[in-house]
């Protein structure tokens, strides 16, 4: 049985279920009926309001269904009241993707992300999911009469969550150190509503052999392939976990090695899928995200995907209408890549300055990690100096100015010009 309360402000669709019927799914279920209700507050007790719950129970019994999904957060208590109401079953909208998220966990790290995020969404609700509150027996090392099973159970969960959390910090450290040390190549990381076709398009752009498959969060943990991106070179393309709408601040925090990708990318492809109709609410969801995220200011392009799946052309009208930026491509036929792989250039270019350095002739080292990270486009020989021009991104700045080493922006004569390179320089050390 789906259920969901529609508050004031909430994004429906037209049809309120169908992404809880997707969720639910994909973790296995059959989905017998569905139930919504529209109310200004959630009722404290039950979230439905007492009538909605006296029909639920009657279409539980009437469909023999086992469990309950709400599109809705519930408390402990709410989770409780139902389930006592109905008796079967209740889950909430974070309880079922984080099952989702379990069953699809592959690597160590996505395996303890989700591990920590299921113990941390648990931990308050121990005494529902636990009725034995005997008294443990006297012996060596307890605590004495008057201690529950529940007090012993939370010690061992927040004990767990502690040693989760150590080895997830070590993961994230590595990830940071791993993610910097590409810092010679310019990268690009896709982001996007869960099954919006973000790794049909990495396959497309770099022939990699990423796992596709038409389910909700089928892609839990980071893949980065090389990119040749024509007219400009190799990039690195990372594709990172889809977000969702009311995504758990659980799994945000405890996946957040895996996103490290998105936070230190040089561009962000942010990939929607035009063929839902609820694709403007889905694109608005992953923004928000985004903005959980610190990140929301990265520079983005919106890449409108699986436009060979659109009813008709005003669907890709609408969004268009919109997002006027929007690049419509087909990641499953190919349609649309030249286009996106010119804008991706464009905008990668953004971040080069033009900039002329004056160094000694005996500087090979400074010489080579500007034709390593840049384009010199011209040399100036003077004695024992040399000034080049060169085209090199912002984020290599400040590992160029040293002693003997003089930058400026290219063509600048006048000390403000030179002052405001040199502050560019010294903000991006």
């Amino acid at each position: 049985m789906l259920v969901r309360v529609i508050l004031p402000g909430d994004l429906v669709d037209e049809n309120p279920l169908s992404e809880l019927e997707g969720l639910a799914t994909t973790a296995g279920t059959r989905v017998a009926c569905g139930l919504t209700q529209r109310r200004d507050a959630p009722d404290a007790t039950t979230y439905l309001g007492r009538g909605k719950v006296e029909q639920l129970g009657q279409l539980v019994a009437d469909h023999e269904a086992d469990v309950v999904i709400f599109d809705n957060d519930l408390s402990p208590g709410q989770t409780r009241n139902l389930e006592k109401a109905v008796n079967v079953k209740v889950l909430d909208r974070t309880e079922l993707i984080l099952d989702i998220f379990a069953t699809h966990a592959q690597t160590y790290e996505a395996r303890l992300a989700v591990e920590l995020a299921q113990l941390e969404y648990s931990l308050p609700r121990l005494k529902r999911m636990w009725t034995h509150l005997s008294r443990l027996k006297l012996g060596v090392g307890m605590r004495g009469p008057g201690e529950k099973q529940l007090e012993e159970d939370r010690r061992l969960v927040e004990r767990r969550i502690h040693d989760l959390r150590n080895a997830l910090r070590a993961i994230e450290q590595r990830k940071e150190r791993q993610v910097a040390a590409r810092d010679s190549h310019m990268t690009v990381s896709l982001v996007g509503y869960t099954n919006a076709g973000k790794s049909t398009l990495m396959n497309a752009l770099t022939g990699a052999d990423v796992l596709v498959e038409d389910k909700l969060f089928a892609t839990l943990d980071t893949r980065t392939r090389r990119w040749q991106l024509p007219h400009w070179g190799p990039v690195l393309l990372s594709d990172t976990v889809g977000f969702i709408r009311g995504l758990p601040h659980q799994l945000i925090a405890s996946f957040k090695a895996t996103l490290e990708e998105a936070r230190q990318a040089d561009l962000l492809l942010h990939v929607a899928d035009a063929s839902n109709a609820a694709v403007l609410n889905q694109i608005s969801a992953v923004y928000a995200v985004l903005q959980e995220l610190g990140i929301e200011e990265k520079d983005t392009l919106l890449v409108i995907n699986k436009i060979d799946s659109l009813r008709s052309r005003e669907q890709l009208q609408g969004v268009l209408g919109r997002y006027p930026n929007g690049i419509p491509i087909s990641a499953r036929e190919g349609v649309g890549l030249e286009q996106l792989s010119l804008a991706v250039g464009d905008a990668l270019s953004r971040s080069f300055r033009d900039i002329e350095v004056e160094a000694g002739v005996d500087n090979g080292k400074l010489m080579a990690y500007l034709a390593r990270h840049g384009e010199i486009v011209s040399r100036q020989y003077d004695g024992v100096r040399v000034r080049l021009h060169c085209r090199l991104p912002q984020k290599f700045l400040g590992s160029i100015a040293g002693e003997g080493v003089t930058v400026r922006a290219a063509g600048a004569s006048s000390v403000a010009e030179k002052d405001a390179t040199t502050d560019a320089i010294e903000e991006v050390a």
